[in-house]
């Protein structure tokens, strides 16, 4: 079984999906060389969900050609539910939850580390918090400080970011995944709160986030659901509601 199992989400990305994965598995053997531990090994899980392009028949291929990458198909576009389910489906002892047109090595490199050192139980790759580097348009990062002050309001989150690059012990954290009750846009934020509440060591450290593609889905045909999703997930956690 390998060491580190990395999830990657994918929708609607034929345009991407082989060169971001033939990029990524090339870098993986420098993270283990910079971290001293040549002998760790990886896999590559890319849950696909729903895509209406040619993502699922590439996925396969991919997954046929290299035999450190698997894939499945949820048949619907559901973030949340993808992750959640690759996080279930993973076999290694620490998970990261990635993002297909970041793959960001070095923030491997920096998250591992404070997990190997057992430091941590969880690093939340952050965007927001001082030394990051967040090249996305103006929007979209304004819309991620919206999101976070109504995450501190709601919940009292004591964070700068919950959506986007996570790694942590996958057997701390099953418990809490399996506790998730919200999937689509953010069950990264509940599985973030949830891992804060429950006393876990969550630490952030500081990301470059340059994408190399717009988003797949438009910002604002997300706000439905992530307006739901908050009413829900505060109800649940707040008040013991059942979802």
């Amino acid at each position: 079984m390998p060491d580190v199992s990395i999830v990657i989400p994918v929708y609607n990305e034929e345009g991407i999906l082989r060169e971001a994965v033939t990029e990524l598995l090339g870098n993986l053997q420098g993270v283990a060389q910079a971290l001293r531990a040549p002998e760790l090994t990886f896999e590559v899980i890319l849950a696909e969900n729903g895509s209406k392009d040619r993502t699922v028949e590439l996925a396969e291929h991919l997954a046929a050609e290299m035999p450190h990458v698997r894939t499945f198909s949820l048949g619907e576009p559901n973030y949340g539910k993808a992750l959640r389910r690759g996080i279930m489906e993973a076999t290694g002892t620490y998970v990261i939850c990635e993002e297909i047109d970041l793959c960001d090595p070095d923030f491997h490199r920096r998250a591992l580390e404070h997990l190997l050192h057992r430091d941590c139980d969880m690093v939340v790759g952050s965007k927001a918090m001082r030394g990051a580097s967040d090249e996305r348009p103006l929007f979209r990062r304004a819309a991620t400080k919206v999101i976070n002050g109504m995450l501190r309001v709601a919940l009292d989150f004591r964070g700068t970011d919950t959506h986007g690059l996570k790694c942590f012990r996958r057997e701390t954290l099953l418990p809490i995944v399996e506790e998730c009750v919200i999937d689509r846009d953010l069950f990264a934020s509940e599985l973030v709160i949830r891992a804060g509440r429950a006393d876990l060591r969550v630490i952030e450290i500081p990301i470059k986030l340059h994408e190399k593609r717009p988003p797949a889905i438009n910002l604002m045909k997300r706000v439905p659901n992530v307006l739901r999703g908050l009413a829900k997930l505060t109800y649940v956690i707040r008040f013991g509601g059942k979802p």
